[in-house]
């Protein structure tokens, strides 16, 4: 350590009270930062966003999975009638819905597309077809009576119900089609018209009611009230994928060796292949799709970049299935439900696996910002007993489970909500970002609010999505998301500024440009500006490395000071690069300029009085997560023993030095109380302060010793 004597004379005391030196923030946005950021990370696939999203494959598979839209019209052939009769895998209640069918001569299922309901409804209608001699026709989606089939007869204008045929029809999605009587009165009628001509006909509902139970499927207006009637209506419940897969790699591969079939299984359940999907569970009709790629994989036909490109456009399909239906909103307040349920999905995106009153909330927010968007004039209102707790879950194919929610000292149980798949959270983002431009307005304003919350678990997840989103279009990003939070008068908004600045700058063609901002900021005249790029260079992302990010905050801390940029250090030191940080604090503790000396023992300092789970970066610190509740100097100590000497090192300088003496001996104080509360600490500061008292094989001076004995004695 060079230039000892020459700091002793320096006696002008550091001008940052301990008090103070836990964070920028103040009291607010600390606690449970860290785990909000490790899932947010997690949940959006940082490592990688690249800016044009996987388009989703939209062929039609020939036998099932075939992209959700109109049933094709006409006769169903014989020999697809036996292929789909010997493919086909019953799923739950199947026995009861083929009764009800023989029984009433209609039937509604309420499903979404792609669970397999039309596989199943042809099923049934050819059992049933096969007793009476009669066939099996598709015949589309049905006009309801505003569309002209007229109340007496609702069945498709020009179709002759024939004597024992099965029919298969879709249920109309507009509402208005079914005029003041609603979906009940029409399917009464439609019942006694095939009744009286002893046919049968199977109906398919989008959605299933939120008051079903089953989840991960859509919510519909016209399946609620059916369902909620009990009236010709079940909810579907599909069969098990794994059933559907095989059943369909058997049929496909019935002529190939067996080896193919095994070879098909095993790559089906390939960690690449799973990865690739993103999904916990195909639906049966994805699984239907899977299939056919898998056997032209193991045939030779698709090579496996291919079959892994085609899986990840799994989940960005059923995001652009998804919000088909909001695209095509019509007017307030008929199209506040479709808004309702899109907001839902976008909210859950963001905060996948969070508490379940944060992300409804979350998503009323931003359904109000849609509604306003497309009627300025109007006013929404919420509902306020009619979204039961299962509503996330039924409109996003999502779970709910039990969590814990970090709060610093403790950590409490909440309900959390969960998409089914870790493909589906940054798909429904991409999806909406990248092809429905007029969303964008809504969703910047629903996420500037969210980060301006105080609680981390809100904040920071809104600001890593601010990032991810930046990075995909960042010239709209930066005006929309970036500047305005930076300029804000509150500092977590500079604070989830500076996050979403650095989870941008991981797209290497973003960061130039991110370094260029925070170099002008750096330099210029904004206060606020400033401290947003020294936060920013906190996470070591933005500069392209630590070192770079180090010398940065140094030229920041000789115009500011060092109180943000010595925070923005110690993040740095709780990083993946703790001896690089050590390293160039050491430099400084002999560099001619005042503000570098300051800043090296200001982040010294704070380590030793910050907890460790306060300093989370946006990258995975594993061997620091055991001790995330201790002061970051004992947790360093404890899980990088190779750090020790450096430690020691600058400690030693902050004791004896002037400046820093009485900062670092009430520092020290609340270390080693901390410590007398947990044996597991009390050992490794123990283990510590040898080393802290003796530099190399010489004593410290009588200065320093006689300074360590009076933090001893106050203990």
């Amino acid at each position: 350590m060079s230039g000892p004597e020459a700091t002793h004379t320096d006696s002008t005391r550091l001008d940052l009270p301990m008090d103070s030196m836990e964070s920028p923030l103040g009291t607010v946005g600390e606690a449970g930062g860290a785990r909000a950021a490790r899932e947010a990370c997690a949940n959006l696939h940082t490592d990688a966003h690249p800016r044009t999203a996987t388009q989703p494959n939209t062929a039609r598979h020939p036998f099932g999975g075939a992209p959700a839209g109109p049933l094709p019209e006409g006769p169903v052939a014989h020999d697809e009638l036996v292929r789909l009769c010997r493919i086909h895998r019953r799923g739950p209640g199947y026995d009861a819905m083929r009764e009800h069918l023989r029984r009433t001569h209609l039937l509604a299922l309420c499903g979404e597309p792609g669970s397999g309901r039309g596989w199943t409804a042809l099923a049934l209608l050819a059992e049933l077809a096969e007793t009476t001699g009669g066939g099996v026709w598709r015949l589309g989606a049905a006009p309801g009576p505003g569309a002209g089939s007229g109340a007496e007869h609702p069945a498709p204008v020009g179709e002759k119900t024939a004597r024992g045929h099965g029919y298969l029809l879709e249920l109309p999605t507009d509402p208005a089609d079914f005029g003041a009587a609603g979906p009940e009165a029409w399917l009464d009628r439609l019942r006694a018209h095939f009744a009286e001509h002893e046919a049968f006909c199977v109906v398919l509902v989008s959605g299933v009611s939120r008051v079903s139970g089953v989840a991960g499927v859509s919510g519909g207006e016209a399946a609620d009230r059916l369902l909620r009637g009990r009236r010709h209506a079940v909810p579907y419940e599909p069969p098990a994928a794994a059933d559907v897969l095989d059943a369909h790699l058997v049929d496909l591969l019935a002529d190939e060796p067996p080896e193919l079939i095994r070879r098909a299984r095993a790559s089906a359940v390939s960690a690449e292949v799973t990865e690739a999907l993103g999904l916990e569970e195909p639906l049966p009709g994805e699984a239907a799709r899977l299939a056919g790629h898998l056997a032209q994989h193991v045939r030779g036909a698709l090579p496996e970049a291919e079959l892994l490109t085609r899986c990840r456009s799994f989940a960005p399909r059923q995001a652009r299935e998804w919000f088909a239906e909001a695209a095509r909103p019509g007017t307030l307040p008929a199209a506040l439900p479709a808004l309702r349920r899109a907001a839902q999905r976008i909210a859950l995106a963001v905060f996948n696996g969070s508490a379940h009153s944060l992300t409804a909330e979350a998503a009323e927010l931003l359904a109000w910002e849609l509604a306003v968007t497309l009627d300025p004039q109007y006013a929404p209102g919420r509902p306020p007993f009619t979204a039961p707790a299962d509503a996330l879950p039924a409109v996003a194919r999502a779970v709910p489970g039990e969590g814990v929610e970090d709060l610093g000292e403790a950590a409490v149980p909440v309900r959390t909500v969960w998409f089914q798949g870790r493909g589906l959270a940054p798909a429904v983002l991409f999806e909406v970002w990248d092809n429905h431009h007029n969303t964008r307005g809504p969703m910047a304003r629903w996420l500037r609010g969210l980060c301006d919350d105080p609680r981390p678990q809100v904040w920071v997840r809104a600001a890593v999505a601010a990032g991810v989103l930046s990075a995909r279009d960042y010239l709209y990003g930066l005006t929309e998301l970036l500047l305005p939070l930076a300029r804000g008068d509150s500092p977590v908004q500079r604070m989830a500024a500076a996050t979403a600045l650095a989870e941008a700058s991981r797209d290497a063609d973003v960061r130039p440009a991110v370094a260029g901002l925070l170099s002008g900021w750096a330099a210029g005249g904004d206060e606020r500006e400033r401290e947003t790029a020294a936060l920013a260079h906190g996470y070591g992302l933005v500069a392209g490395s630590v070192t770079a990010s180090l010398e940065e905050l140094a030229r920041i801390a000789a115009t500011d000071g060092g109180s943000t940029a010595s925070y923005s250090a110690v993040r740095l030191l709780a990083g993946a690069q703790p001896g690089t940080v050590l390293a160039r604090l050491t430099h400084w503790l002999g560099d001619t300029r005042r503000s570098r000396r300051d800043l090296a023992l200001l982040t010294v300092l704070r380590a030793v009085g910050t907890r460790t789970s306060h300093l989370w970066g946006l990258r995975e610190v594993p061997e620091l997560a055991p001790y995330a509740a201790w002061p970051l100097a004992t947790a360093l100590l404890a899980a990088r023993p190779q750090c020790r000497a450096a430690l020691a090192e600058l400690l030693r300088a902050a004791l004896t030095w002037a400046r820093s003496a009485e900062a670092a001996e009430d520092a020290l104080v609340g270390w080693m109380r901390r410590a007398a509360g947990d044996e597991r600490q009390l050992a490794v500061l123990c283990d510590f302060l040898p080393l802290l008292a003796q530099e190399g094989h010489e004593p410290l001076d009588a200065r320093a010793a006689a300074r360590i004995r009076e933090v001893l004695e106050a203990l």
